[in-house]
């Protein structure tokens, strides 16, 4: 599947939060979320779920049947203001139980202090001792609302750093996709390399990209390669 191609290639080559943005158009950034714990780096398939109306039912009850061992859980928080959907006890029974991969949720979290102790690879927009209630909502939330963000999130892949969280949505886990993260691992390895060895100013890398056309810096192959991407991103 494309999808784990895209996977294993950030995977294994660390391509950071901000390299997939650009390979996206600069885009793709959850607003807001950042990491519980620095340090660390996790990439995979989404598995979406919400939380709606300041209350956590909805959440227990998702998770009782969910499969998502190594994959990212993302709770998508609809009308729970800045009450804490989850705590110690859920990100508990994802990691050591379900076996999911990282947590990002698009709300609050409490329980910091244990979060924090246990060192859980949790994304998400703060953290407050007031948490949701645990009784079911007499409403639902708005289906065709509900439909759309499901679409947005679902079965993505996303990319988590101590910069937050990127998206590709489904529909942008492409071949193209994966021509373009190659490219930017090679465009950052030539920037730098301009840096450090040939003390190049950022302008003169980054504005002029001077290293396409210094005879003998880049070889052949390398610099049609960046001038592709160049072209295309």
């Amino acid at each position: 599947m494309i999808e784990e191609k895209i996977i294993r290639l950030i995977e294994e080559n660390k391509i950071s939060t901000p390299e997939t943005a650009d390979v996206l158009g600069k885009k793709g950034a959850l607003k807001g979320i950042l990491p519980v714990n620095p340090g660390h780096f996790r990439v995979g398939e989404v598995v979406f779920i919400y939380a709606w109306n300041e209350s956590n039912w909805e959440v227990h009850e998702q998770l009782a049947d969910l499969d998502c061992e190594n994959k990212i859980v993302y709770i998508h928080c609809i009308r729970c203001n800045e009450r804490a959907v989850l705590g110690d006890l859920v990100a508990k029974y994802l990691f050591l139980y379900k076996r999911c991969k990282a947590l990002v949720v698009n709300g609050y979290v409490r329980d910091a202090h244990r979060l924090i102790k246990e060192n859980y690879p949790i994304w998400c927009t703060g953290v407050t001792p007031i948490g949701c209630r645990n009784s079911k909502s007499e409403s639902l939330p708005p289906q065709e609302e509900l439909n759309a963000w499901r679409k947005k999130y679902d079965n993505g892949i996303m990319v988590c750093d101590d910069s937050g969280v990127v998206l590709i949505e489904e529909n942008e886990a492409t071949e193209e996709l994966i021509e373009k993260l190659n490219y930017i691992e090679l465009q950052e390895d030539i920037w730098y390399f301009c840096l450090d060895t040939h003390k190049m100013s950022t302008y003169d890398i980054v504005c002029q990209k001077k290293y396409l056309n210094v005879e003998g810096l880049v070889d052949k192959e390398k610099r049609l390669r960046l001038e592709k991407f160049a072209m295309i991103q």
